[in-house]
């Protein structure tokens, strides 16, 4: 048997997610895919991520969700030039328009 890329994987992982259909399949299969502690870290981020959208600082976040400064950093970076929170999120949940003022510091 020939051994498949990573970028012939990641895509059907993409595809696979797609289909889940209730909070009920999607919770399955997290258990079956990953430990409850990526499942865990997962959450946080996107908490992280929603916080920083609505306006909050680095400190009001890690004060509202176990994160680390590490993480909320490779986060906010995401939040700021990647487009992946804002198609989830939706537009009431969009980025603001001067990034210049972006609260990083209580």
């Amino acid at each position: 048997m020939e051994k498949r890329s990573t970028e012939e994987l990641i895509p059907e992982l993409y595809d696979t997610i797609l289909r889940l259909k209730t909070r009920e399949d999607c919770a399955a299969f997290f258990a079956d895919l990953c430990t409850y502690k990526e499942v865990e870290q997962m959450a946080q981020r996107l908490a992280a991520a929603k916080l920083l959208l609505a306006g909050k600082t680095y400190l009001q976040v890690i004060d509202s969700v176990e994160i680390s400064s590490a993480t909320l950093s490779r986060v906010s970076r995401a939040v700021q030039f990647g487009d992946g929170y804002a198609r989830v999120l939706g537009p009431e949940m969009e980025r603001p328009a001067d990034w210049s003022s972006f609260p990083e510091e209580a």
